[in-house]
């Protein structure tokens, strides 16, 4: 029967393959196994490879070699595996240490971690940590709504009136065209000095508060000078709080207009483009200024809406969702005639980074055409707003409709799915220079609990895509105290430098009327936020006793972790939230799963859990055990996890009150001991308030020398836990290199060095002159042997790192090495811990000459074997390196040893890369398996701008059919033009925003980007094995073994005779990726819970402000001046923006 062919990488059983062909024998077929037989047909059938393959390895022909037996390399493993136990036993010194250990059992205590007791002693101070701020918010709030409530409006308010210090001043000091000098309105303007202050990394002055202002903002603006004049007073609450509690840091105010007061002052990080910042696009003020939201937002695409008004609604889409938070739920549509997505998500989806990049890059596929259908866009936003089998906020309904104008109001739409109840706010934006009647969007605003909005030009989008937020506000100030509820953040990079923090928000609300008798003001004055910054909630969880392997870590209800090891953002930008869910920082399973589900839940919980781990430096993979113990954290929407593994239930703690050994043990730390007893490296922790740290060790080392010569490890200025503990380690390693190291002859064996890490933070490397090349990192708790030892039982092998990029490793003088480790498990009673690591470093070159010798047929004493003409043997690894490829591979599928001399400087490279054909067998013989991941918090290089033209990219350049368009002329150029000039500098192409640029950043700053990741470990193969990799005529015997004690494979295989097998090559290394389809992903979204109060309706609310429309007829003489000086490069002064709520803002 015909059998279709195999790829490479087959073995038996399996399809008919054709072995390499041998003299004195034609191919070999095997039976497919994969057919309907059964009973003793099928007993034969798999009988029958073996029994085929046995002559074709052992049959003589004339080379007078033949592939080695099976039981012949079961034998070269045992010798490999013996050889390396007895290095390990001699050298390694594990039994040793722990007979050291228990000769000092006197001078430590064994003490245990008790995961429940804990996490809730940890979750009660965060809570307590948090619960000062929150003080500290309702003192801040309250002063706010009192002041303004005092607060006397003054319409004849000049900017000389107010002093206050402008943040942004001394950068526009520096910039002779910044606005403020053309105005000269920097008599206002304090100088202040500060002081450097490391806990807000940065120079503070304690005594002032410090105002920013947007800069499309006029400062000059009577709303402006009368908020500035009653947040003055403020500063006094500010002062206070801190009084209160010296720990606060920053303190802010972000008020409705736009203004941020924060305390203590500091000079405003200025950017090197265009300032963007606005306090209410900042992720904790969206969260404190409404309740979550779903969100419809529908675009007029009809082909009247054409150029610059599509431009215009494009960037208008975009800049509204970027007022949206991981909390709200979106969708965008557009509609002519007909109305569809404009990406692949088919309904509300959660408004994350992810999913807001989908559509904003789908957005600017938009193409004008067709009629106007603006019930086609209403039914179907009402749909998406009625479809209850999806996640979605359940809070805020609103449609968002951005159009040129239109004549129909659609009523039979809205009597049919919104009145009378009009649960679904409307908010319509006329966008572009036109001359459309705008009173039925207006209408549909007015009479849907929403507001009317018109965008004319750039200039106006920012601030008229953000005013609805002071619509949804509304329930919350008619809601009074019981909206008054401090919230917690996700994760953000505060933008003054204070690194990853934590706000707790409160809204503000005017608590004024408009006169006697009158109806209660339902305006939000602004948000009070008090940052916490994650070191300072870390500072509070254990680290050092729960070993390498332990941690705590916190999600919130979206499941993002607000602490974790791995939160690591490799770069930030800070208009946007860092959210990183806990399934992507860990690899995810269904443990995990139902374990975040129950944190969500705010439940208590305990599970241990077999899963998988990867490994510090992300180049292997583990299956490890876990101990799970998660309670919430009470009054917040945070969920406090610990992490255990078995081993770490335990720790030691030394018992030092000997100050006599205590001196004893400390020489040894001292350089002058270096020689005799080895180098040390010590753990750069935070010992003593007085230690200065260093990333230089050695430099480190002597910092601490010089204060342990002024205070003593029983100081209160120190952490006497890791002092002793440090000093007690250096004792108990010492007397490893006293009762081991220093009597044996490392050359005997071809070791560069031993070694030995503890958890006290002392990594001890014998002998001295062995420091030079060590590269492992001081802290033993990042030392990637140091985790991987703990968990994994024998020996580790762990071959220098190489990037396939760089250049081959240089086998000069003998400095090459490889790692082997091993934890020392130490059993006190029925208490069982792993206080230490130790290991060897392997002469490369040598030990790759004994491979050889190892793998052969010859004894150690016997000269190597040979085969003449009429005799018959076996291939070995060292005799037939020419036609015998011999390799250790480790369980991440790097090159450690090989008997292939060139393939020395290849040590450390994925396998794939020196055989690819071989690891692909390897692969699909499942003695490998494979798993990949995504890394989000990546940066990669940012691409370089791709200008399509040669005019400045970002600015618009009228064409010739435009100059001779007189409606050009007096519409669309004098209302945008000028805003274009400024906007352009921080545009990528006419609208498309580049917040790293914008933001100041530099020019070369790399931005954040996914990764995609894969690891190899080790499969479920776990015996002798032998295949062929079938590829015709190029076919391959290959043996492969796992090594007893080990994370080694031991491959024994033909080397290749020709090419024409084109094996694929399997990748490890990171590669830059769009991460998982998000398009699926939506389908299947990952549990999460919403806040749990929700201010949506209030039936006092007075809905008769929603918008007007104001518009005058333009002056031609007057458009065409101005036109006439923007052309010129001489820009007129900005005028103030006015706005809808303008009237609305008087204090």
């Amino acid at each position: 029967m015909a059998v279709p062919a195999r790829t490479c990488g087959s073995s038996w059983p399996g399809p008919v393959r054709t072995a390499r062909p041998w003299p004195g024998h034609g191919p070999r077929p095997f039976p497919d196994l994969r057919g309907p037989a059964s009973g003793p047909a099928r007993l034969l059938l798999l009988l029958l490879p073996p029994l085929l393959l046995l002559p074709l390895l052992t049959a003589p022909g004339a080379s007078a070699y033949s592939f080695p037996q099976q039981h012949t390399m079961q034998h070269w493993a045992r010798r490999l595996e013996q050889e390396i136990d007895g290095v390990m036993r001699i050298f390694g010194g594990a039994q040793q240490l722990r007979e050291i250990y228990k000769d000092n059992r006197n001078l430590f205590e064994v003490q245990e971690n008790e995961p429940q007791n804990l996490v809730e002693k940890v979750a009660g101070d965060i809570e307590s940590l948090l619960d000062r701020k929150v003080q500290a918010l309702k003192r801040l709030a309250d002063a706010a709504e009192n002041f303004q409530k005092a607060h006397r409006w003054q319409d004849n308010i000049k900017e000389e009136d107010i002093m206050y210090y402008d943040a942004k001043a001394d950068a526009e000091l520096d910039d002779p065209e910044g606005e403020d000098m053309e105005r000269g309105s920097k008599t206002s303007t304090l100088r202040l000095d500060f002081m450097e202050d490391p806990n807000f990394k940065n120079k503070v002055n304690y005594s002032y508060t410090a105002v920013q202002i947007p800069t499309d903002i006029y400062k000059g603006s009577t709303v402006i000078l009368n908020e500035l004049n009653w947040t003055e007073a403020l500063e006094n609450v500010f002062i206070e709080n801190r009084r209160q509690d010296p720990t606060l840091l920053w303190q802010v105010f972000g008020s409705a207009t736009g203004v941020t007061r924060y305390y203590p002052a500091t000079p405003w990080r200025a950017p090197k483009k265009i300032d963007l910042y606005d306090v209410r696009r900042r992720p904790w003020y969206i969260q404190g200024a409404s309740s979550p939201k779903d969100m419809v937002i529908i675009v007029d695409v009809s082909g009247s809406v054409s150029g610059l008004t599509l431009k215009l609604m494009k960037t208008s889409v975009c800049e509204m969702l970027d007022t949206l938070s991981d909390d709200d739920y979106v969708n965008v549509a557009s509609f002519n005639e007909k109305a569809q997505p404009v990406s692949c998500f088919t309904h509300l989806v959660q408004a994350n980074v992810r999913n807001k990049k989908v559509f904003k890059e789908a957005v600017q596929g938009m193409v004008a055409k067709g009629t106007t259908g603006y019930k086609a866009g209403f039914e179907y936003a009402f749909d998406q707003l009625q479809n209850s089998n999806i996640t979605r906020a359940n809070c805020n309904k609103m449609i968002m409709m951005f159009t040129d104008g239109g004549e129909d109001r659609v009523q039979d739409v809205f009597e049919k799915y919104n009145w009378p109840n009009r649960t679904v706010r409307v908010f319509t934006f006329s966008v572009g220079q036109h001359n459309y009647d705008v009173t039925p969007l207006q209408w549909m605003a007015c009479t849907n609990k929403g507001y009317y909005f018109e965008i004319p030009s750039i200039g106006a989008i920012r601030i008229n895509t953000q005013e609805y937020l002071d619509v949804l506000g509304r329930p919350m100030v008619l809601a009074g105290k019981e909206a008054k509820q401090v919230q917690w953040t996700n994760v953000y990079e505060d933008a003054l430098g204070l690194g990853l923090v934590v706000t707790g928000t409160l809204p503000v609300f005017n608590l004024t009327q408009d006169g006697p008798g009158e109806k209660k003001n339902q305006l939000i004055l602004g948000v009070m936020g008090i940052d916490v910054a994650l070191n300072d909630i870390k500072r509070l969880t254990p680290n050092y006793t729960l070993g390498a392997n332990g941690y705590v870590f916190a999600i919130d209800l979206n499941g993002y972790v607000l602490l974790h090891p791995n939160l690591k953002p490799q770069t930030t930008n800070f208009r946007e939230p860092v959210t990183l869910d806990f399934l992507d920082a860990e690899l995810e399973d269904e443990n995990k799963e139902e374990i975040r589900r129950s944190m969500i839940d705010g439940n208590k919980g305990h599970k241990q859990i077999r899963t998988l781990v990867k490994s510090l430096d992300e180049r292997y993979i583990d299956e490890v055990i876990r101990n799970y113990t998660w309670v919430p954290i009470r009054s917040t929407n945070y969920s406090l996890g610990l992490v255990l593994p078995p081993y770490s239930t335990f720790y030691l703690q030394a018992n030092l009150s000997d100050q006599i050994l205590q001196v004893k043990y400390f020489e040894f730390l001292l350089p002058s001991s270096f020689e005799s007893e080895g180098h040390v490296f010590i753990a750069p922790r935070e010992y003593c308030k007085d230690l200065n740290a260093s990333d230089n060790n050695t430099e480190f080392l002597k910092n601490f020398i010089e204060l342990m010569e002024k205070v003593t490890p029983d100081s209160k200025q120190c952490n006497n836990f890791l002092l002793h503990n440090l000093i007690l380690d250096t004792g108990i390693t010492q007397q490893l290199v006293e009762r081991v190291w220093r009597d044996q002859d490392l050359n005997t064996y071809s070791l560069l060095a031993v070694f030995a890490a503890t958890d006290g933070g002392i990594t001890r490397v014998f002998p001295n002159k062995a420091a030079e090349d060590w590269t492992e990192n001081p802290e033993p708790f990042n030392a990637s042997f140091y985790r991987r030892s703990l968990d994994n039982h024998g020996y580790v092998f762990k071959p220098p790192h190489q990037d396939s990029l760089l250049r081959p490793l240089e086998l000069e003088n003998d400095t090459v090495g490889v790692l082997v480790s091993t934890a020392v498990e130490l059993s006190l009673g029925r208490r069982t811990l792993r206080p230490a690591v130790v290991g060897v470093k392997l002469d490369l070159e040598a030990w790759a000459e004994k491979f050889k010798v190892l793998a052969s047929n010859r004894t150690h004493q016997d000269q190597p074997q040979k085969c003449g003409p009429s005799s018959h043997c076996e291939m070995d690894c060292e005799v037939n390196n020419e036609d015998l490829l011999c390799v250790l591979i480790d369980d991440g599928g790097f090159l450690v040893l090989s008997n292939q001399n060139h393939q020395w400087d290849q040590v450390g490279r994925f396998f794939s890369e020196v055989d690819a054909n071989l690891m692909l067998a390897l692969y699909n013989n499942s003695f490998y398996t494979r798993k990949e991941s995504y890394d989000y918090q990546a940066a990669c290089a940012p691409q370089p701008p791709g200008n399509l033209g040669a005019a400045p990219r970002g600015v618009f350049v009228p064409t010739i059919a435009d100059f001779l368009n007189l409606a050009w002329w007096t519409s669309a150029a004098a209302w945008s033009l000028f805003q274009q000039l400024l906007y352009g500098l921080i545009y990528h192409s006419w609208f498309q925003a580049d917040p790293a640029e914008a933001e100041g950043s530099p020019e070369t700053r790399e931005s954040s980007c996914v990764m995609k990741q894969t690891q190899y470990y080790f499969g479920s193969v776990n015996a002798s094995y032998n295949a062929i990799i079938d590829c015709g005529n190029c076919s391959r015997l290959f043996h492969a073994q796992r090594l007893t004690n080990t994370n080694l494979l031991f491959v024994v295989a033909e080397k290749p005779l020709c090419s024409q097998c084109e094996a694929g090559r399997l990748l490890q290394k990171e590669t830059h990726s769009d991460g998982p389809e998000q398009c699926e992903l939506v389908q299947r979204p990952r549990y999460r819970r919403g806040p749990h109060i929700c201010f949506d309706y209030n039936a006092t609310e007075d809905t008769s402000d929603c918008g007007r429309g104001a518009s005058f007829p333009p002056s031609l003489g007057v458009l065409v001046s101005l036109q006439l000086l923007l052309l010129l490069g001489l820009p007129p002064r900005p005028q103030p923006q006015v706005h809808s709520f303008a009237a609305s803002r008087r204090l």
